[in-house]
């Protein structure tokens, strides 16, 4: 049996993950992983933003929408795959004659 207890957050959430056979609600994740580390309240509290974070970064895992996470090697890539040029575009463009915030030279 593995030693959970030595193993990080986001470690024992890859293990109960390739258990499961389908996405699940990351409170509830949470509250598993939170029961296998045996933290009490206050590090439940303390830990669950940075679950969060950790498992939005480590790539193992990823959101399948409506805060639901599952394993990414279960997708495609094309199900999974955000283009950063279609979130890029939809930026404005500076206008022309904006001011860009540099102070003008008094000496010239």
């Amino acid at each position: 049996m593995i030693d959970y207890k030595q193993s990080s957050m986001v470690d024992v959430a890859f293990d109960l993950m390739k258990k499961k056979k389908k996405p699940v609600d990351f409170y509830k994740l949470w509250q598993e992983v939170s029961e296998i580390k045996g933290f009490s309240q206050e590090e439940k509290d303390e830990n669950e933003s940075l679950f969060y974070t950790n498992i939005t970064l480590d790539g193992r895992l990823i959101t399948v929408g409506e805060n639901h996470w599952d394993l990414r090697s279960r997708h495609k890539f094309s199900e999974v795959h955000i283009d950063m040029n279609d979130i890029y575009a939809d930026e404005e463009e500076p206008e022309e004659d904006a001011d860009d915030g540099l102070i003008e030279d008094d000496y010239n």
